[in-house]
């Protein structure tokens, strides 16, 4: 009998472009890293520092920034708009760029092409503010906070992606269903929405901090302070100074990063439970069959 030869596993071998790759990526993250990590360091600095430190030293130590922010009343209505509004306007574009895309990818109805152009003019042109400004107010939108839902509700860049991700379902699962007697609808929810978690995910994301970080908007349109969004009163706090009086020895700074923080913590927070989503999502429609 002949000798079993030993299984040999190949090497590896290491090339220079993936040496760079990793280099370059290591380096665009702390780029990205460490402007981040300063202002939440500086967040727990009772005393604001211009000097760049990995951890505030431990006589300066402090959660007063943050207790200020959840003991200043008048932040309260603003952030639970700013829920709301995201919440909805989230929900609002996802129904919109799902039906409009799946719209879209039917080929077979008459006018497909001129919707889907008419669709993409307005990417590229617009009315201006003062046309827009002037629409708004005659539909009564001006000074109301759902502004912003409907505003961000239709987003023809999220519904073109949304259309490319659709595209890119096998037309054979279609074809199946429409032999098994399903109506459009039904190979809408029953086949297309089940397949496109990661496509949801990552739009309904883009949606939501669009809605989130909103501040011209508010700036432009809004005036009453009940109907403000939490940027916008983040906004006044850090750059006009209208930081509240509270028995707290912190320091101005200490109180412009922990509502920087504070801003951002929630998208933080929701981040590593879409991270997996959001990642497929990242080739939309990059791949057809």
């Amino acid at each position: 009998m002949a000798e079993k030869t030993a299984y040999r596993k190949p090497k590896t071998k290491i090339h220079l472009f993936d040496v760079m790759n990793y280099i370059i990526f290591v380096i665009l993250g702390l780029l990205i890293l460490i402007p981040i990590w300063k202002v939440v360091s500086d967040s727990f600095n009772a005393v604001g520092v211009y000097q760049f430190k990995l951890w505030p030293s431990k006589e300066y130590f402090t959660f007063d920034g943050y207790r200020t922010i959840f003991e200043t009343s008048k932040l309260y209505r603003p952030f639970i708009n700013s829920v709301v509004t995201t919440i909805v306007g989230a929900l609002l574009g996802l129904v919109l760029s799902t039906l409009g895309g799946y719209v879209l990818v039917q080929f077979e109805m008459p006018g497909r092409g001129l919707l889907a152009y008419f669709l993409l003019i307005t990417m590229v042109f617009s009315g201006g503010m003062i046309p827009e400004y002037l629409c708004m107010r005659q539909l009564g939108l001006t000074d109301n906070m759902w502004l912003l839902v409907l505003k961000h509700g239709i987003n023809v860049y999220n519904l073109v992606l949304m259309r490319n991700f659709f595209e890119g379902i096998p037309a054979s699962l279609y074809e199946a269903a429409k032999i098994d007697g399903c109506s459009p609808m039904g190979i809408f929810f029953k086949i297309v929405l089940p397949l496109s978690k990661a496509a949801l995910a990552s739009i309904g994301l883009m949606f939501a901090v669009t809605v989130w970080n909103d501040y011209s908007t508010v700036k432009i349109y809004i005036t009453t302070p009940e109907q403000t969004n939490f940027q916008y009163q983040l906004r006044n706090m850090i750059m006009d100074g209208d930081t509240p009086t509270t028995s707290y020895a912190v320091s101005q700074n200490t109180l412009y990063y922990s509502g920087i923080v504070m801003a951002i913590l929630p998208f933080m927070a929701l981040y590593p439970f879409l991270q997996k989503y959001f990642v497929k999502g990242v080739n939309i429609g990059a791949v057809k069959e």
